[in-house]
């Protein structure tokens, strides 16, 4: 009896040191594959948050080394990514803003560029397939890979049949924009006046643009109405009969002259938005970044 009570003795007494074993072990693991905290998102700026203010959508057309009425000098272009950059404002496209700009990092502002008629000077490739670093996308990238955080994030309005020139680079150039997460929308087919045109031609015009996009794997979301102008029946801007189908676009751009409504705001109408033409003097982008830059305007900032 006394000897079975040993035996039971022992084999309790290792059951529960086996126990304090089995215990202190997953602890130990658990502690070690804890994953660390995610460090804080710092804020771009310190200015408070602000989802009622301003945003500037900026309207390029040509980048070339003078500057002109519809041109943007290499220097100047050079310039406001600089500037852009030091008051805190970080490229977004058209359809981000669209969205909510949720894409938009804490204490930023956003900016939309976007870059009108295709020009050869917005994006050129060298032979070698390289982009050139002349030309505007060229300059944006190398500001990039100094502001990682700044990268190339336009929304660009394309004319058919060769946008940007160059028709062997045709494809390439629109992968490269796709990849880099740009936005290519409709600018029309041959740039008319909407307003002159009958609903039906104003269809053709919308419709001929969405096609040529989507032969080139785009889904048109957005438009850049030819010279600021939109048609008689402004409805076909939302909804356009087409090929048995419609034409629907989220959103148009005006041409000039101020910032627009946060998309929060009220009088926010995505088929009349205002652009800041990317030239110098009055209501130019110069003038309306010194009034940011004096507190006269008060841009969207990010919570």
């Amino acid at each position: 009896m006394l000897r079975r009570f040993h035996q039971w003795g022992i084999l309790l007494l290792l059951a529960v040191w086996g126990c304090g074993r089995g215990a202190a072990a997953p602890n130990a693991d658990v502690v070690a594959a804890s994953p660390p905290k995610p460090a804080a998102t710092a804020r771009v700026t310190e200015r408070a948050a602000n989802t009622e203010g301003s945003v500037l959508i900026l309207e390029y057309h040509r980048v070339r080394k003078k500057e002109a009425r519809w041109d943007r000098s290499t220097v100047a272009f050079r310039e406001d990514l600089e500037r852009l950059y030091r008051l805190g404002f970080r490229p977004v496209t058209l359809v981000e803003m669209l969205d909510g700009l949720k894409t938009l990092p804490p204490g930023a502002s956003p900016v939309v560029f976007t870059f009108d008629d295709s020009d050869p000077s917005q994006f050129k490739m060298l032979d070698d397939g390289s982009v050139d670093p002349e030309c505007a996308v060229g300059i944006w990238a190398k500001f990039a890979e100094e502001h990682p955080d700044f990268p190339v994030r336009a929304s660009f309005y394309v004319l058919p049949p060769t946008p940007w020139g160059q028709a062997k680079w045709i494809d390439a150039k629109f992968e490269w924009l796709k990849k880099h997460g740009c936005e290519i929308g409709s600018h029309t087919v041959t740039h008319r006046s909407l307003k002159t045109l009958t609903d039906a031609e104003v269809a053709e015009e919308l419709g001929g643009a969405k096609d040529f996009l989507a032969g080139h794997g785009v889904e048109l979301q957005t438009m850049a109405l030819p010279l600021g102008i939109s048609p008689r029946n402004a409805a076909l801007l939302e909804s356009a009969p087409w090929k048995g189908g419609h034409v629907v676009h989220r959103a148009a751009l005006l041409v000039g002259a101020g910032p627009a409504p946060s998309p929060s705001d009220p009088k926010f109408n995505p088929f009349r938005l205002p652009r800041i033409q990317a030239i110098e003097g009055d209501y130019g982008i110069t003038y309306w970044l010194d009034k940011v830059e004096s507190g006269d305007v008060q841009p969207f900032v990010q919570p």
